[in-house]
Order: structure tokens, then C-alpha cells, then sequence
């Protein structure tokens, strides 16, 4: 009883902060992204009746405490729709920096969703393969489908998934992920997320999203950058602002963030396809047209705050390997 699953992590263009049902990680919006390509977790599950209990290596080091108890009660939702009861060993691996805001959840709970249910002898559709992955790491479900993916918040757990609304070679999009700092964040995206209800700001951030959310949308199926960019950098802010004004406040940004920031608007205006977005960390995705991206990659090495940058391209969803 094993199988071996790889998923890319996704940048989401529209953001997902807060919850409606924190245990089940319904969202209190709707999101929308894309999975990243060349960045990605490798994952293997083995049910073995000759464990004691179940064993979580990440990167080939065993875990324990709070990081193997998160894998174990992702386990037993899987244990109970196979109606079994076997310990497993898992073996997981990072190409990218973990907890450093570049979606590492999310890609690693999207390989655990899949090698977990085939190894436990599962058949789930790809809806019931993004709720599953949900119950890990909300926006783990993102990585379940191809390319540009929509995460519908639903009315429950069953109808709370993500849905591919293009294929990954729809756009010529890049997303540079600008590292400014590789170590993990001081407060996880499941914290920080609980503390989205204390903002004054949510319910004005929140009133808003479904109106990004279609000008995203369309500017995806459209291929328009110049309408893409405004409304992804607006969204970010809007999730920031939000962070910022939480109790206790969470300010993920760095002043090399800001600064960075600032740059690409004033890229932008004398003319290049350039935007930025930031999620549960202090680095910045430079989401660009490919014909950008070398020379973004020139003004990045030339930066001496930047450490370094990863380049990737839409990417395909959640596989076996």
C-alpha cells in the first residue's frame, strides 16, 4: 500500500486570508492562482502494519512534535474514507525554501493528499482530491488542478474546491519569486488566518474580493497583463493591510519589501509588463510576461538585498510519479 505523488505550490493572484470554519478550512472568499513550475514536493506514502505509529521525514529528516502531529491528523481524514487504521511512513521533499511565504503547505499537502488516498486504495475525483488537500492547507487545493486554478469557496466541505479555469500553456505568464529572506516566518499562515476576524479592515477587504476576483478572472482568459496587474497588487495590499491591523498586528513585509515594491510600480510606469504580490512572508513575486523576465533577472542580480530568485512558469497539477 504506497504511491508517490509530486505537486508544484501555486502564487495566488487572488488572495485567500481567513476562514468561515477554521477545522475545515472553508474560506470566507474565493481565490484564484496559478502552480509554478520547477518548484515542487515529492512525496511517498507507505501503509505498513509493521509501525508502531506513523513516521514523517522532510527533506530527509524525521520529524516529531507539532510538524509530524499535522501530517498524522491529515492522515486519519484519510484513514477514515478508506475505513482503515494503519500507521504510515511518509518521506517528503523541498526543492524550495519552506515557511518562507512561497506556498510550501500548500504544495506539500497537495502530494500527501494524492500519495496518502492512492496508497490507501482511494479513487477520488479531482474535486474530492482539492477538498481532501484543502483539510491540510486551504490553498493546497489550488494545487490540485492545471494551471491557472479558482478555488470556489462552497456552502461545506464537499462543495469547497478548486477548479482549473485555463491550462497551464494558456499564458506566457513568469512569476520571479524574489527571496529576500529564505528562513521561515515568525507566525504560520494557520495562525495568521484565525486572526483575520480582528481586523476592522476585513469585512472592507472582504466586500470586495468578488469584484477582483471576475476583473482577474477575465484578465486571465483574456491575456491582458495591463488589466491582470492592477488588480493583483491591489489584492495583495488589501491582504496586508488586513495583516497589519489584526491583534496582534502581523507585518510579514520587510523594508527591502517595500522597496521592492515601489520599484516595480515605477517599472511599470515607463512601460514594462511587471507587477508584484506578496503572500505570508517577506519575499515578492514578480509576476511578468516571459519576454521580461531576463531583464527583470539582470536588475534583481544587481540588487544587494535580493538572495536569490527562483523563475518559474504555470505549471500542471498535483500527479503521480
Amino acid at each position: 500500500m504506497q504511491a508517490s505523488a509530486i505537486a508544484h505550490p501555486n502564487i495566488a493572484l487572488i488572495k485567500y486570508w481567513g476562514n468561515r470554519h477554521d477545522a475545515l478550512r472553508l474560506p470566507l472568499s474565493g481565490s484564484l492562482s496559478f502552480n509554478l513550475s520547477g518548484l515542487e514536493t515529492r512525496t511517498s506514502v507507505r501503509f505498513d502494519t509493521d509501525l508502531g505509529q506513523d513516521e514523517f521525514l522532510l527533506d530527509e529528516k524525521r520529524q516529531t512534535g507539532p510538524v509530524r502531529d499535522r501530517v498524522s491528523a491529515f492522515l486519519d481524514i484519510v484513514r477514515g474514507l478508506a475505513g482503515m487504521d494503519l500507521p504510515a511512513r511518509v518521506e517528503s521533499s523541498n526543492n524550495f525554501p519552506a515557511g518562507a511565504g512561497i506556498a510550501s503547505s500548500a504544495s506539500a499537502f497537495a502530494a500527501l493528499a494524492l500519495a496518502a488516498s492512492k496508497a490507501a486504495g482511494l479513487e477520488l475525483s479531482e474535486p474530492e482530491l482539492s477538498a481532501l488537500a484543502r483539510r491540510g492547507s486551504g490553498s493546497a487545493c489550488r494545487s490540485i488542478p492545471d494551471g491557472f486554478a479558482e478555488w470556489l469557496p462552497g456552502a461545506d466541505d464537499a462543495s469547497s474546491y478548486a477548479v482549473s479555469i485555463a491550462p497551464a500553456d494558456h499564458w506566457d505568464l513568469r512569476d520571479l519569486i524574489v527571496v529576500l529572506e529564505a528562513g521561515h516566518k515568525q507566525t504560520g499562515s494557520t495562525e495568521g488566518h484565525a486572526l483575520a476576524h480582528s481586523s476592522p479592515l476585513n469585512t472592507l477587504r472582504l466586500a470586495g474580493v468578488n469584484e477582483r476576483l471576475c476583473e482577474c478572472r477575465a484578465a486571465i482568459l483574456a491575456c491582458d497583463f495591463e488589466r491582470l496587474a492592477p488588480v493583483v497588487e491591489a489584492d495583495s495590499e488589501w491582504m496586508h493591510a488586513v495583516m497589519r491591523t489584526s491583534d496582534p498586528a502581523l507585518r510579514y513585509w520587510t523594508k527591502e519589501t517595500e522597496i521592492l515594491l515601489w520599484t516595480l510600480r515605477h517599472w511599470r510606469s515607463q512601460g514594462r509588463a511587471v507587477c508584484g504580490t506578496v503572500d505570508a512572508g517577506p519575499n515578492v513575486h514578480v509576476i511578468c510576461l516571459e519576454a521580461e523576465a531576463d531583464w527583470l533577472l539582470k536588475e534583481f542580480t544587481g540588487m544587494p538585498f535580493v538572495q536569490s530568485v527562483f523563475m518559474a512558469e504555470p505549471a500542471s497539477g498535483a500527479r503521480l510519479f
